[in-house]
């Protein structure tokens, strides 16, 4: 074994948009339309990566593909996150189906319970005969491992650092330069099975899966995120198709040993290209897990709500000493994410740096309990008996917001200049205890909701006086500040105010004229160089477009909400992934993926349409009831 020098390496060229997501809701890998697991990590979202070909073209793949040229179309099978790719050549037809094993779904629940930390790739032939390829290349820890690979009864091992991977094989290798090369054909009705695991070093010799082994347990995962689907799934609105799959993704982010929901499943993909804004998104931040959990109210009727507060609670103990919630954890509760660069790895497109950890898990965001009480009063009725350790958490959230509303933070965008009195973050401090006292029955704290309703009421005067600013005709992205901030447009959003407010409107058009660039997508705000504490430009911002679209669809103006829409949903790949951003010259997908954020403003905004198409009156708990309140 011999750590690789990267000498030489060359950068990923991948697009963004040629890959697609399997997940068996505790790691995700990621397949290009050649047939390459370009991305993989094993055993966790968060852990390191065994391919790593999106970030440097020397640090680890897995290709499976015809030898000869093709064309590919791709799709999951519906209902499922498994993915099917068929490459179509001059003598024959084959299917690719791709999927990380999730186990048996236990009647609908607890999807990804028992995972075998498997791989499974199925080569079907559909016509003809195709000559095929396999290059197997395993590179652990972010590619600094050349493992030794040996040839064994039915397959490959592969040893080297931390790391004993199993690859189970139908077709012989050749093995050089800690590569396993192979050849072989497929005819009209053959079907071959490949499996790879994570193996433990007790495990001797190492285990093989036969091939109907792999089948079988293959066709179950099939099974077991159809049951899931059809048991969860129930919104009938417009865009039900790309509603549903985003509930799916959602799901396929969400860790299921713990009930921790990841950002996006990559990190360092750029939102700039060549830039530095090249983040470790595979953690699960409070905000964007409460705003999972709530658009899955939408998408996908959770029923994992008491795992994501138990989760919270459990990882969060620090809400009782010093009452400050730490922003982000690891999907198992670790609360130090301290963040180091990868120099070895030259980063999709030489973006560098390549980053893990994210130096934001120390940051101050007041904006937080918010979301998560937001998060617990959609899923009131999911939640059921709230335990006392969970009810006590939410009530210290709501104390929380009330006595730090004053302070300045980092804000949503966690800036890394000075911190601010950002709006969205006053904002949501206004909506802890507004949910709070919704929720004071059920957390037994109605002894607390004279002294929520003075704060809120205070917090409300504040930000009316100081938020509000003349010159601009909108609420701006900081209390003094000059500046649009597409994150304002939460305004009519939480219920702060009704969306037919002159101030809501005048904020809608100031975003929708002055942050919007010419292909009708949104900035999140006018990156001038150090306002953020970061140098680069970035791209236009998908949730904030579909923010825009949910804006619009409040205020009564569904035409321009689903034209809106469907400038932002179009962006999605040919297997409906959405990333962070969208290049403003390129037109190309930028950021990490499949980004959560993205699929949740998707979600909302399309039930939003849905409602106001509807009239059918308030648009549901959680979202604001037009005069401002929700209790």
């Amino acid at each position: 074994m011999s750590e690789s020098p990267h000498s030489g390496a060359l950068m990923s060229t991948t697009p963004i948009a040629d890959l697609a997501l399997v997940s068996d809701r505790h790691s995700a890998g990621l397949i290009g339309r050649d047939g390459s697991v370009e991305w993989l990590c094993f055993p966790r979202f968060d852990g390191p990566s065994v391919f790593a070909r999106l970030l440097d073209d020397d640090a680890g793949h897995w290709v499976i593909r015809p030898s000869v040229p093709y064309e590919t179309t791709r799709r999951y099978v519906p209902q499922t996150m498994v993915l099917e790719t068929t490459f179509r050549t001059g003598s024959g037809t084959v299917v690719l189906t791709d999927a990380l094993l999730t186990g048996p779904d236990d009647g609908g629940h607890r999807l990804g319970a028992g995972v075998p930390h498997l791989l499974v790739r199925r080569v079907s032939g559909l016509g003809g005969e195709v000559p095929m390829e396999i290059e197997y290349r395993p590179r652990p820890e972010y590619g600094l491992i050349c493992p030794i690979l040996s040839i064994v009864g039915g397959g490959v091992t592969a040893r080297g650092g931390a790391e004993w991977l199993v690859l189970t094989t139908p077709v012989p290798l050749d093995i050089g330069d800690s590569t396993g090369y192979g050849v072989f054909t497929v005819r009209m009705g053959e079907t071959r099975h490949f499996g790879m695991h994570r193996s433990t070093l007790e495990e001797t010799p190492a285990r093989m899966w036969d091939q109907a082994e792999l089948a079988a347990r293959l066709d179950a995962t099939i099974v077991a995120w159809r049951s899931w689907s059809s048991l969860h799934q129930t919104y009938d609105g417009p865009w039900q198709d790309l509603v549903h799959h985003s509930g799916r993704v959602l799901q396929a982010l969400s860790f299921q040993p713990s009930g921790a929901i990841v950002a996006a499943a990559t990190t360092s993909l750029p939102e700039g290209i060549g830039g530095e804004r090249n983040w470790d998104y595979r953690y699960s931040w409070v905000r964007d897990a409460s705003l999972t959990m709530g658009a899955l109210w939408v998408a996908a009727c959770p029923d994992e709500a008491n795992d994501f507060f138990a989760f919270l609670t459990t990882a969060a103990p620090s809400l009782g000493t010093d009452r400050a919630l730490q922003i982000m954890f690891s999907v198992c509760g670790e609360h130090d994410l301290s963040e180091r660069t990868l120099p070895h790895l030259r980063g999709w497109r030489d973006s560098r740096p390549v980053r893990v950890g994210n130096g934001a898990w120390n940051q101050r965001q007041i904006d937080v309990y918010g979301e998560l009480l937001d998060a617990a009063l959609r899923l009131e009725q999911q939640m059921g008996d709230i335990d006392d350790d969970v009810r006590r958490f939410l009530i210290a959230c709501a104390d929380t917001a009330a006595e730090r509303w004053t302070e300045k933070d980092q804000g949503i965008w966690e800036m890394r200049g000075e911190p601010q009195h950002f709006l969205y973050s006053k904002l949501m401090c206004w909506v802890a205890l507004d949910r709070g006292i919704a929720l004071a029955g059920r957390l037994r704290a109605q002894h607390r909701v004279e002294s929520w309703r003075r704060t809120r009421a205070e917090i409300r005067d504040n930000l009316l006086r100081e938020g509000w600013n003349d010159r601009v005709g909108a609420f701006t992205q900081a209390f003094g500040s000059d500046e649009l901030d597409a994150s304002a447009l939460m305004v009519p959003i939480v219920g702060f105010l009704p969306a037919g407010d002159s101030r809501t409107l005048s904020t809608i058009d100031a975003v929708a004229d002055r942050l919007t660039d010419e292909r009708g997508l949104v900035y999140r705000y006018r990156t001038v160089t150090g306002v953020d504490g970061l140098t680069d430009g970035e791209g236009t911002f998908l949730l904030c477009t579909f923010w825009l679209a949910e804006a619009l669809a409040l205020s009564g103006q569904v035409g321009r909400a689903r034209e809106v829409f469907e400038r932002a949903a179009a962006y999605a790949n040919d297997v409906g992934l959405l990333s962070e951003e969208v290049d403003p010259d390129r037109g190309e997908l930028l950021g990490n993926f499949p980004q959560a954020f993205s699929h949740i403003g998707l979600v909302n905004a399309a039930w939003a349409i849905d409602e106001a198409e509807r009239a059918c009156g308030p648009v549901g708990p959680g979202r604001g009831n037009g005069d401002g309140r929700v209790a």
